[in-house]
């Protein structure tokens, strides 16, 4: 198997209130519209899917029901090129309807970082460092 993770599906109460969130909100570009179905966002190599929850549910099996409880073990990440760029963006996800987790602030390991959640409760890291690379394409370096 090649190590690639080519798309993220993120299951999703209002697909419509998500893609406002992320297109919109966020300006996280894409080509798909409501009336598709399924939402995918044009990010830097890997694709961001948005999928309404209970179909995704559904295409795994049949049986599978989801029950959100608490913290589900698993983030997202952006990572900025300016320490600025970390309050810009959560300030950004605030006005889009997110919510603020964890305001941004310098952290243990160097750099500088907030959390917010998405309208279905996903999480989102938003952090910089002065130690990071990017290369052409925006992708980090690690």
């Amino acid at each position: 198997m090649e190590p690639r993770i080519s798309i993220i599906a993120l299951g999703v109460e209002d697909l419509e209130r998500s893609y406002l969130f992320y297109h919109q909100g966020l300006g996280f570009p894409t080509n798909n519209k409501i009336e598709d179905g399924v939402i995918f966002f044009h990010t830097s190599g890997t694709r961001l899917e948005l999928y309404p929850l209970d179909k995704l549910a559904e295409d795994i099996s049949p049986q599978l029901t989801w029950k959100r409880t608490g913290f589900p073990g698993i983030t997202l990440a952006h990572n900025t090129r300016t320490r600025d760029e970390v309050d810009r963006v959560l300030q950004l996800a605030e006005k889009a309807g997110g919510k603020i987790i964890k305001p941004a602030q310098e952290v243990f390991w160097g750099g500088y970082s907030g959390y917010f959640a998405d309208p279905d409760g996903y999480y989102w890291e938003v952090a910089w460092a002065a130690f990071w690379e990017f290369d052409k394409k925006g992708s980090l370096i690690v």
